[in-house]
């Protein structure tokens, strides 16, 4: 009987191990493909989104890091020549500099002689240029930050829609592998969706934090500039 016993579990070992399939793996291009016609479109979009906001992300990140690099003593010679009245050195200082920050004081440079409202008018106007430049293209970001998940959820719904026609026609016998199709479309699309909007979201918060702190640099500079102006002689 034991012998039985032993040779029954035996083979039902071998016919669960035989049975069973390994168990199965999906890869990222399997789920992608097995979406349907629809999702790889909304997939194939979502992709495109992602690479636009990476792109630009870099872009933008080393642009402002550029920016933001000014001479820690360029403020002192800028304020000596001034003060010498070597108003033509401070200009090419100011040129051989090339950042946001010493073009607003070549800017008021350029203006000096004429009342002090003039050159503080001069150098916001400049000012306003300069943010502008730095906040090329970030609004975009804060557009597919936005618009991909909103994307993701359009595949969700067209899946849905795909899985409840396919079970329509079923026939009133309900099968997975009827609605395996949609429901792929729905939760890959959805997935994405919200992928690409959190790594938008969080370049987009990112960047705006890189550009208030050299927006700050160039307000901290310029009333530095303007109150050297400001001084009794």
């Amino acid at each position: 009987m034991l012998n039985t016993l032993l040779q029954n579990t035996q083979e039902g070992t071998e016919l669960l191990t035989d049975g069973e399939s390994v168990e199965k793996t999906l890869s990222i291009i399997e789920l992608i493909s097995s979406g349907g016609a629809a999702g790889q479109v909304i997939i194939a979009v979502l992709f495109l989104l992602l690479v636009g906001a990476i792109y630009i992300y870099f872009e933008r990140i080393f642009a402002i890091k550029a920016a933001s690099q000014v001479d820690a003593n360029f403020m002192n010679q800028i304020k000596d020549h001034v003060s010498h009245g070597k108003i033509d050195s401070a200009q090419i200082l100011c040129a051989q500099q090339n950042s946001p920050v010493s073009r607003l004081i070549g800017k008021g440079i350029s203006r000096i002689g004429k009342p002090l409202a003039d050159i503080n008018t001069a150098i916001e106007n400049a000012g306003r240029l300069e943010i502008y430049g730095l906040e090329k293209n970030v609004s975009i970001l804060a557009t597919i930050s936005g618009a991909a998940p909103m994307i993701g959820f359009l595949g969700t719904v067209i899946g849905m829609i795909l899985a409840i026609f396919e079970l329509a026609n079923a026939g009133g016998t309900i099968q997975m592998d009827v609605l395996a199709s949609g429901l792929y479309t729905a939760m890959t699309t959805t997935v994405a969706g919200l992928i690409v909007g959190i790594v938008a979201y969080m370049a987009y918060n990112h960047l705006v934090v890189k550009t208030d702190k050299v927006v700050y640099q160039m307000e901290a500079n310029s009333l530095e500039f303007l109150d050297h102006l400001n001084e009794p002689t």
